[in-house]
């Protein structure tokens, strides 16, 4: 069992208000105050969705003082949440970690789009380029399609070149901050595995610019 100290600690590491908690948790920003302050005792049922919120965010517990964030590890998450909750990591670290004299590095490889609206549905799309729109003066977002494709949706607060069609494949890689993850659109499903290990990430972004610099096209051109 968590104690309230650990929820606090895990909060403060992650830069969570009492309110995300709560969005992420599927409950109510009351509910996790009065937890904190002691005047709620939560139950086994809300104290698991609590746990299982940090645990997707890569929060692991202690003993009942210690707190700390995992790396190294992959998890992968599948279907519509499990695509939120990775359009939600996006979003957070990159605001996080990112200043206009130092932007978080988002690069993408192998995009189609429309996998990513058909996963994400019409509203979430919305909300995620919005707030993307809004914050994109703390990051810095590339996008390598195929060559030849026109759909540049997200060009408010992105950059697009094209991938030649010979080396372009429809698994997408995304890397952010410490974060490296691997996207496998299908029929049926989607697939999310995210790495949580900056060597990685760097490595892949070093690889990315070198294709960006040398290897891609303009599309403009």
């Amino acid at each position: 069992m968590l104690t309230i100290e650990q929820i606090r600690a895990a909060r403060a590491l992650l830069d969570w208000s009492q309110s995300d908690l709560a969005d992420h948790a599927g409950l109510s920003q009351t509910g996790i105050a009065r937890i904190e302050n002691g005047t709620n005792k939560p139950n086994s049922k809300t104290m698991q969705k609590i746990m299982s919120a940090f645990d997707l965010a890569d929060i692991e517990f202690l003993g009942t003082t210690g707190v700390k964030k995992r790396t190294g590890e992959v998890k992968t998450y599948h279907g519509p949440e499990g695509f939120s909750f990775f359009l939600d990591d996006v979003y957070n670290t990159a605001i996080q970690h990112g200043t206009a004299e130092n932007p978080t590095e988002v690069f993408l490889s192998n995009v189609v789009h429309e996998n990513w609206i058909k996963w994400m549905g019409p509203e979430k799309w919305k909300n995620h380029t919005d707030r993307m729109t809004k914050d994109q003066a703390v990051m810095d977002v590339r996008i390598l399609v195929k060559e030849g494709d026109k759909n540049f949706p997200t060009k408010a607060y992105s950059q697009y070149k094209w991938l030649p069609e010979g080396l372009f494949n429809d698994k997408s890689f995304y890397s952010y901050h410490d974060k490296l993850a691997f996207l496998n659109f299908m029929n049926d499903d989607v697939e999310i595995m995210i790495m949580h290990h900056s060597d990685f990430a760097e490595g892949y972004r070093n690889l990315f610019r070198v294709a960006w610099d040398h290897i891609a096209i303009d599309p403009e051109t």
